[in-house]
């Protein structure tokens, strides 16, 4: 039987022992890209989210069998290198790249976020002369960029014209990385290739938690490049990619943590999951007749969020809602992934002060289901929709993430149940926000049949 074809792509880089960059965090970006992951320890280093504290050269020997090793027996598609921290190491490592041939990422690790330099002059010459050249694609941060082309880096258009000198030392692509080019609200890229620039824009995150970005960033494109991606293609692909995982980066350690490169697996991964728990959630309220009483004019929605959602298109609902029958409620649709914009907004915005709240339902308002939800030992706070900024106001999507912000500040925490009491064309509106589908379902029938209790008297 013929073998399946995965792609295979080496990393030749220094060990990390917290686990957040070097080859570590290669790996993690190989498995994430479904593609077979293989190393060359150049380095052994002690270190954490507070930084290095010391380092064990690999011999140049010991790197050349590794590389030989994976090369002769399991071949590789793409190299990616990163730290190689002497002159000998860069010379042996560039040798085996012209000898075997290989398509070659470069990230010339020579200067730290902090700014502090980490290769010698005689290893930066090695790397200009010797790697750089074999480059198909080479990833300096601002700082080596500087030291590369000899140009000061503080616009856009300098970091276009330090590229473009890179790409004279012969690599074929030149990226030059903005994440501590603070000129906007945004990170910007610039690539030069093929005798263009090509400007990426993505979000510039508030977060300390960005170790091994670069390491991630530079393993993606690699991985990329391995699937048969054409290199434009493969850096944005490999910017989304590592947006997300700083989106979700690890709060861990005392310093800076590091960005999750496994989050793109845990959320494809898990979509079949939350499909699943919201058909549960479904059946279990259509079984129920006493949660028409519950449902709005505009009708219900129940929805799911992804543990990484970052925006409507990561919170499953019904598709054509839920809706009153004779004998209960009754899915419209079938569940699927960005099926909502009010249930998923406000899970999203609910989310920003606590990432357990993934599911939501909505409920018609009325006084006494409110006391309901108060009487099943609900938190329950509200927002004045006329309280709204007309700033606010006038931008699409913003009134429930303003609206859940007043809730959560009126409670002084995250509530289980918030209100509101409409607006000129709202409608009032009641949503439950829990840890799953399960628990807000469970939370509309016990209100259901409290009100069916009330009516009793």
């Amino acid at each position: 039987m013929p073998q399946n074809k995965i792609s295979r792509v080496l990393s030749i880089a220094g060990s990390d022992s917290g686990g957040g960059a070097g080859i570590q965090a290669d790996l993690k970006t190989f498995a994430a890209y479904n593609v077979y992951g293989m190393t060359a320890i150049t380095a052994i280093t002690a270190q954490n989210t507070m930084g290095v504290t010391a380092i064990q050269d690999v011999s140049p020997e010991i790197i050349k069998a590794q590389i030989e090793a994976v090369v002769e027996d399991i071949g590789v598609d793409v190299v990616k290198t990163g730290m190689l921290h002497n002159a000998e190491i860069i010379e042996i490592v560039s040798e085996m790249i012209k000898t075997h041939n290989l398509r070659a990422v470069v990230d010339p690790v020579m200067v730290a976020a902090s700014g502090a330099e980490l290769l010698k002059p005689e290893a930066k010459t090695a790397l200009i002369k010797k790697l750089l050249p074999l480059a198909e694609v080479v990833t300096p941060n601002i700082y080596e960029a500087e030291i590369l082309s000899g140009i000061k880096i503080r616009t856009l258009e300098n970091a276009k014209n330090a590229a473009e000198k890179i790409s004279e030392l012969g690599p074929e692509a030149v990226l030059v990385k903005g994440g501590h080019l603070n000129t906007s609200e945004t990170a910007v890229d610039v690539l030069y290739y093929d005798s263009k620039h090509f400007v990426y824009e993505g979000p510039l995150y508030k977060t300390k938690n960005t170790h091994g970005t670069g390491c991630s960033l530079s393993s993606a494109i690699a991985a990329e490049l391995a699937k048969g991606v054409s290199i434009t293609k493969a850096i944005k692909g490999a910017k989304d990619f590592v947006n997300k995982g700083i989106l979700n980066s690890l709060d861990i350690g005392k310093g800076s943590g590091p960005v999750n490169p496994m989050a793109n697996l845990y959320d494809e991964a898990e979509r079949y999951k939350v499909i699943e728990e919201l058909r549960i959630a479904i059946d279990k309220i259509e079984k129920v007749p006493e949660l028409k009483s519950l449902v709005a004019e505009c009708q219900m929605n129940i929805g799911v969020a992804l543990s990484y959602a970052k925006d409507l298109s990561d919170v499953a609902a019904v598709d054509g809602r839920l809706t009153k029958h004779l004998d209960g409620v009754k899915a419209m649709g079938c569940p699927r992934f960005g099926a909502s914009s009010h249930i998923a907004s406000t899970i999203l915005a609910i989310r920003e002060f606590d990432k357990n709240k993934r599911a939501g339902i909505n409920l018609k308002y009325e006084e006494r289901v409110v006391e309901a939800c108060k009487d099943i030992g609900l938190i329950v706070s509200y927002y004045d929709r006329r309280e709204e900024p007309e700033e606010i106001k006038n931008i699409e999507g913003m009134t429930t993430k303003w609206g859940s912000r007043e809730a959560v500040r009126r409670a002084g925490r995250v509530p289980d149940a918030l209100y509101h009491l409409g607006d000129w064309g709202k409608e009032p509106m009641i949503v439950l926000i829990g840890d799953s589908a399960t628990q807000v379902t469970d939370w509309a029938i016990k209100i259901a049949k409290k009100l069916s209790d009330y009516n009793e008297f």
